[in-house]
């Protein structure tokens, strides 16, 4: 058996999806904050409410030899909580100290832990990418979160045996994506012009959901991965030109794109006080998946235009 945590959310609803499928999956736990009314045959959902270090995990573990932890306080743009760190801590942190002990006490094997790339850093140099066993360099407070509960779960590994595989995707789309990734479809398909013509030269890693669940599949039993921290990407680094003009053939319209130099992208971005716009549009943040690749023998199973076709599919304005 397998409990999934954020059965309900962007990647633990496909992953729940995933595993029912697979004959070889003996059974799949959902936890949910609150019990929905369809759930695919063989799945058993467990309602834990919120992820806190309150949070007792005691029922949805039982015969579970296996954990994906998915639910987490996400990262957004605009954090209007008093003290962003220590919410983030709260949920990131704590909740995920008390599931991982628990787990460990129920005999829990193995542990999948889905982190973010924002514990290696914001942004990376074109063709300097961020490497699995790269020294973490998290910036802001979700990106520490995440980092700290690595540690603690690697602290766990140690002291109890189960063992415990990290994997830190960068931005992931599919159908039914939301936030910025959403943002910009919507832009393609009313055709808005966008002043990102000359956005050339930067370089980001992106996965697709199919991508990213199938890399935690591998994840659940692969002798290899014990231990051990993954970098996961499509294996193909667009420029944002790149991956508005590809976005765009996806959706069956054209990116209206039209050229502005990216230094007054940057003065745009100052004067707005936005700086972090300008990054998310013309920085690059790579990822290097050789380790992943080459310790799991595993290959992105579906390619760049395959994940946007299938995004577009998934796409409600």
């Amino acid at each position: 058996m397998i409990l999934v945590t954020g059965a309900t959310g962007f990647v633990g609803n496909a992953l729940v999806g995933r595993l029912a499928a697979d004959p070889a999956c003996t059974g799949v736990v959902a936890a949910v904050r609150r019990k929905s009314e369809s759930r695919p045959e063989r799945v058993q959902q467990v309602q834990v409410g919120d992820l806190l270090h309150t949070t007792d995990w005691g029922l949805a573990l039982q015969g579970v030899d296996a954990v994906v932890h998915c639910a987490a306080r996400v990262h957004v743009m605009q954090d209007d909580a008093t003290d962003p760190l220590q919410a983030y801590r709260e949920v990131n942190v704590n909740g995920t100290l008390k599931l991982a002990g628990q787990a460990a006490q129920a005999g829990v094997r193995r542990f999948v832990y889905v982190s973010s790339i924002k514990v290696s850093g914001e942004f990376t140099d074109v063709g300097k990418p961020f490497a699995a066993d790269g020294v973490p360099a998290p910036q802001d407070p979700y990106g520490v979160s995440k980092h700290e509960a690595e540690e603690l779960l690697r602290k766990i590994a140690i002291e109890t045996g189960m063992e415990v595989v990290v994997i830190r995707p960068p931005l992931v789309y599919g159908p039914g994506v939301k936030a910025n990734f959403k943002s910009m479809m919507r832009w393609l398909a009313r055709g808005v012009p966008l002043p990102l013509a000359a956005v050339t030269e930067n370089r980001r890693s992106l996965v697709a959901l199919d991508n990213l669940v199938d890399l935690i599949v591998t994840c659940l039993n692969h002798p290899a991965a014990a231990n051990q921290t993954f970098l996961v990407s499509d294996g193909e680094d667009l420029s944002t030109a790149q991956l508005l003009k590809r976005m765009g053939a996806a959706m069956g319209r054209q990116a209206r794109l039209f050229y502005l130099p990216p230094t007054l992208l940057k003065l745009g971005a100052s004067v707005l006080n936005r700086p972090g716009i300008y990054h998310r549009l013309c920085g690059s943040l790579q990822l290097d998946i050789a380790k992943t690749r080459q310790l799991l023998r595993w290959t992105p199973p579906v390619s760049v235009d395959e994940g946007l076709r299938r995004a577009a599919e998934g796409f409600r304005p």
